[in-house]
This record gives C-alpha cells, structure tokens and sequence, in this order.
C-alpha cells in the first residue's frame, strides 16, 4: 500500500523538479535575448548539469523552456520570435538542445499567429537555409521543414498570396538536393483536380457578349466563349489529345481561339479597352498607379461570359492561353518515360502542331510590350523544360560538381559488376552469362544450341554441282583439295575403290565429274520416262551422244564401285508454324502465356499490349504473342518453342508441338 501511495508522490516531485528547470531556463532566455548570445543559457545548463540526475532530463528542460517562452510571452513580437530561432540553433550546436527543437518552434509558432506575421517570420527560415543543409540539421529536420512548408502552402491562396507562396517553393528548391525524389513529378502526372468551371447551359450561341465593349471587331458570341474555355481541359489534362475523337474537337477550337487572336491585335500602349480617361487628369493618375500594380498582379481565371471580351484585350491575359498552347505541343512532342505506346501523333497530327506552333510564337511575338524578346524567353525555357525531361527520362542522376583536381580528371577504369549480380540479372530475362559481352551475345543466339549448329544459316559449303560447274583452273592444289573435302562431305562416290594402280587427283576429280553428270542424266530420263513410253527414252539417249558416252563409262567402270553409299547430308529443316498451329499450341498453353512470354525476352510493357489487344480471350493474348516471335524472330521455330516449354515444364504444350513436329520430319527424311 506504501508503494502505491509514493508512486503519485514521486511522480508530483518530478513534475514539480521539471517546472522549477523550466523557470531557471526562462529566465537565462530571458537574459539571452537582450544580450543576444547563447552565454547566459549555457552557464544555467552546466549549473543544472552539476547537480541533475543527467544530460537528458536537463535538455528535455530546455526544450520545454524553449517551447513555453516562445509561445506564452514572444508571439506578439516577430523580432523576438526571430532571436529565440536563432538561440535555439545555437544551443543545438553546442549540444544542450535537441536536434529538432528549431524546427518544432517554428511548427509551433506559424500555427499560432496570423499569415502576415507568418510572412514576416518565414524570413528567418529562408536565411538559415544553409543551416538547416547542415548534417547536424538535415537528416533530423528535413520531414518537419517540409511539413511546416505544405501546411503554410495550404493556408494560403495561390491568388492572393503569390509572393509569399512563391518564397517558400523558392525555400523548399534550394532546401532540398536535385537528387530529392519526394519534390519530383517523376511519372509525369497531372493536376486532374484543377477544374476550370464555366456557364456550359443557358445561353443561346448566336447572343454576343461584347456589347459594352464597342472597339472589339471580334464577334464575341457564346459559341467563342464556350470553345475558349473548354480548351482548359486539354491544357489540364493533355493525353485527351491521343484520342482521335478529342483530337478533332481541340483542333477545331484551337483553330477557332488563334483565329479570334490573330484578327483582334493589340496596340501598345493600350490600358484598357472600355477607359475613356483623357480628360480626367485624376483618373490618369489612377490608371497609370493601376498599370504600375498590374506588373505584379496575379489573379485566378475568371470565367463570367460578360469579361471575355475585356480578357481577350489584356497582354497578360493573352500571353497565358499562348503559353498554354505551347507547353501542350512540347508535351506531346516530348518523349517521356511513362508514355504509353498508343500515346503518340500520327503524321497529320504531327503537321498541324507544327504549323500552330508557329503560328502562337508569331502572335506571342505581336502581343505588347516587348513581344519579341518574352517570345526569345519563352522559347529558351521550354527548351530548358526539354532538358529536364531528359533527366528525369533518365531516372533523376544525382547532380554533382566536377572535381577539378587533376587525380579525378584521370580516366579511371570501369568498374565491373559482381558476379552474381550479373547472373541474377540475365536468369530474370531468361538469358546466359558466359563472363564476357560477346560470348554471351553468341551463346544467347538461340536457346537450343544444338539446332543453332543444325540451322541452314550456318552451311556455308556450295553443293558439288555449283563447285564442278565453275571454271578452275586445271591441276590448282587448292582447287583439287577443296573439291575432295567436298566430295567427302556429301558424295558416296569419293570412297568407291578403283582398279588402276595410281591416279592422279585430276584425273580422280575428272572421272567423279563425269559419274555426277551421268546420274544427273540418268534423274532426268527417269522424269521423263513417266510421261513417255521406253521408245521415246531410248531415242533421247541416242540423241544425246554426250549422255550414251557417259553410261559406257559408268558401265565400264561398275568393278570399281563394290561399294553403294547414301548421301550424308542433313536433310532436316527447322520446322516453322502456320497460322493453324500458333492457334491450336496457343490454346494449349493456356493461361501459362506470359510465363513464356517473360522467357522469350518481352518486357512488362509488351506483354500488357498484348493482353490489351485481347482482353477478354486468353487464347488470343497467346496468339498475338507468338505471331509477333515467330514474325521477329530469326530462331523462331517449333523445334525451339517445344524445347522452351519443356524447360518451363508445360509438358503438354511441349507433347503437343513434337507430335506437329514428328510427321513433316518423316517427310523430309523420305
């Protein structure tokens, strides 16, 4: 009962112990602000330190003192908000504070004032911005700087307040690294929230809107009104423009805007269409103060059908939608990573945005003041765009300095990945690692190496008829040794035995010269002995002196020929599939479509436009895929496919191709 009594008890002394620390470091605070230096603080810490439990406690009293001085007895003075961040930072450096107690005060004290003093504090955020870049700040304050810069970007509206919207986006770009993925739009998405509304019903086309504004020679009718607007959807959300259907509506009105523009030009100086001011010297001088604002004046579209023709007089205003076109044509020009592949411009498409383009630039160079220098600047910032979309194409590459000593101007040798690195990464696309580039761009030629040797493409030996046929030179050493190795390879005749006791290899290539003519002349009186009777073949032979000349001297020779051999060569072909076959294996494979599809080499994308064009029939997904391998690929064959699907076990795909397979080979063979 003791125990549970003191246990209240104690926790009293402590609270009481912490509020007594408290009020000592308020005071040094107190103390400190006047003097301007950390020196009072750090004498109370190490008066504290000499007689507490530990450093822990006494930091986590300082912060507290830090939080409770700020809030209670400073948020009405911006000065002194601004000196208290400042010691703060001082007492982190010399390790009587927590890492993160500046940037929780000023967490705590934008919440608690109003936006104009928030402004006015945000300056000593922005000055100790190479602070806070410091190791000591960064890892520890970096989540809590942003989320005090979100939570003031929230509050404040991009209308009214610009500047100050711009300074911490300003803040947050020199804060941050380039290498800082979390301020990038690295997929490239769109602002799909930002709705421009508009009065889309109610009105009649033809009922013009212009009729307060007399100098206007453009027909302003509901029709342009609701064309102009409805553009801001395209700006918003520019893959619209790969639908054909939506294609022609934007063009259409892009065409129909350009046009307002190009036959209404503005003159400079022009302050304003429906001011009638020259005789009111008072009124002057409040247009020109007004004019002298309106440099930086920033204000939300306004989409009341009764201003359009008051905004399609103002510069500023027409600079924007012209802008707008052509961020919209560089992006649909541009090259980005995350595109589709159905995300691109036909050849049509391609044209008409070249010509507007040209067109936005002329009229940008025509709209004062200085139209054609904010042209050159237009024109050099989106070229400036095109660069960063290059880098984030690139997967955002840290930026770096280059060191100009002249050890890192060296050229240093490329680094080598680790072993098994390289072979994880080929076993995910299906591949081999033979341990260097072209011995494994050779080995990875075709999956079963055995019918690589078998292919066509690697016979480069002419046949014995095409070799015979050419004019040699007679008694050439390199002649008669290539013809033997020939006759070797595919002629039963260089191994029948011979009666005479030497013979020159001329002589030899001569008489198997005549024996290949005779069977040659023997294959075409047996074609023609078909379609003839036996008289008719006997008076060809007898015809033909040259061929009776040649059966003598078969004949004479048949002693020498004990010996009948078969020709050697390799008749078998890679068999390649019809359209009958791919539909009939891709109904055997099945479901199991893109584990093959991942063996054969096709990457994510590929194999997602193949199930795009057949959403509904597996089946089909299966068939585009292997029409499109056995269209592109030169070792596409079925003897390759049934060995694929052996290796991933579709054992009865694989049974399915050989028993396709097996009858043209016997064919072949006969």
């Amino acid at each position: 009962m003791s125990s549970q009594v003191s246990s209240p008890e104690k926790k009293s002394k402590q609270i009481v112990y912490y509020s007594e620390l408290c009020e000592r470091f308020k005071k040094s605070l107190q103390n400190a602000l006047i003097s301007g230096e950390i020196t009072e603080i750090k004498k109370e810490f190490d008066e504290i330190m000499s007689t507490s439990n530990g450093a822990l406690e006494t930091k986590s009293s300082l912060d507290q003192a830090f939080r409770e001085f700020l809030i209670f007895e400073l948020s009405e003075d911006v000065e002194k908000v601004m000196k208290c961040i400042i010691l703060s930072v001082a007492a982190v450096r010399e390790d009587m504070a927590a890492m993160t107690i500046p940037v929780v005060l000023l967490g705590d004290i934008f919440e608690a004032v109003t936006l104009d003093k928030c402004e006015k504090i945000f300056k000593v955020v922005e000055d100790l911005v190479n602070t806070w870049k410091e190791d000591i700040f960064f890892t520890a304050c970096k989540n809590n700087i942003l989320r005090i810069c979100n939570d003031l970007l929230r509050r404040l509206s991009r209308a009214q307040n610009t500047v100050f919207c711009g300074r911490i986006l300003l803040f947050l770009a020199k804060f941050f690294p380039f290498s800082e993925r979390s301020g990038l739009n690295v997929i490239s998405e769109f602002n799909l929230d930002n709705l421009t509304e508009y009065e889309a019903d109610g009105m009649e086309s033809d009922e013009l809107l212009n009729d307060t504004v007399e100098e206007i020679p453009v027909k302003i009718d509901y029709n342009l009104y609701k064309k102009f607007w409805s553009l801001q959807d395209y700006f918003r959300f520019p893959n619209q423009c790969y639908n054909l259907e939506k294609w022609k509506v934007f063009s259409n009105h892009a065409v129909t805007l350009l046009g307002a523009f190009s036959s209404f030009k503005l003159e400079e100086p022009r302050l304003g269409i429906a001011r009638k001011v020259e005789d009111d010297e008072d009124l002057m001088d409040i247009s020109l103060n007004e004019e002298k604002i309106s440099e930086n004046f920033f204000a939300k579209f306004l989409t009341n059908p009764k201003l359009l023709a008051l905004q399609l007089s103002d510069s500023n205003f027409r600079r924007t939608v012209l802008l707008q076109f052509l961020i919209l044509f560089q992006y649909l020009q541009s090259t980005v990573k995350f595109k589709t592949e159905a995300f691109a411009l036909n050849a049509a498409q391609q044209e008409f945005v070249k010509e507007t383009e040209n067109k936005v630039y002329k009229l940008i160079e025509e709209t004062p003041p200085q139209g054609k220098e904010f042209s050159k600047t237009v024109h050099h910032m989106l070229k400036r765009e095109e660069m960063w979309n290059n880098w984030k194409n690139e997967g955002c590459k840290e930026f770096k300095k280059p060191d100009t000593t002249e050890e890192v101007e060296k050229p240093q040798l490329k680094r080598r990945k680790p072993l098994g690195d390289c072979l994880r990464e080929a076993n995910k696309q299906g591949k081999f690692f033979m341990g260097t580039e072209s011995l494994t761009k050779l080995w990875n030629l075709c999956p079963d190496n055995l019918n690589a040797c078998k292919s066509e493409d690697r016979n480069f030996l002419p046949s014995l008829d095409s070799y015979f046929e050419a004019p040699k030179e007679k008694n050439d050493p390199a002649y008669e040794w290539r013809a033997l190795r020939l006759l070797a390879r595919q002629s039963p005749h260089f191994f029948n035995l011979t009666n005479g006791t030497a013979y020159k290899i001329s002589d030899y290539i001569e008489n198997v010269k005549k024996k290949l003519q005779k069977e040659k002349a023997d294959a075409k009186i047996d074609a023609n002995a078909n379609a003839t009777n036996s008289v008719e073949a006997v008076e060809a032979i007898e015809e033909a002196p040259e061929l009776s000349e040649l059966m003598q001297t078969e004949n004479d020779n048949e002693g020498d020929d004990p010996l009948v051999v078969k020709d050697d060569i390799n008749t078998h072909k890679t068999s390649t599939a019809t359209k009958e076959n791919i539909e009939d294996i891709s109904k055997k494979i099945g479901k199991d479509w893109k584990k093959l599809a991942k063996k054969l080499g096709y990457k994510p994308d590929e194999v997602e436009f193949f199930e795009s064009e057949n959403t509904e029939n597996i089946a089909g997904q299966c068939k585009a895929m292997l029409s499109n391998w056995f269209d592109d690929d030169d070792d596409a064959s079925l003897d390759n496919l049934a060995y694929i699907l052996e290796g991933l076990e579709l054992v009865s795909a694989s049974e399915f191709i050989k028993a396709i397979i097996e009858p043209a080979v016997k064919v072949v063979e006969e």
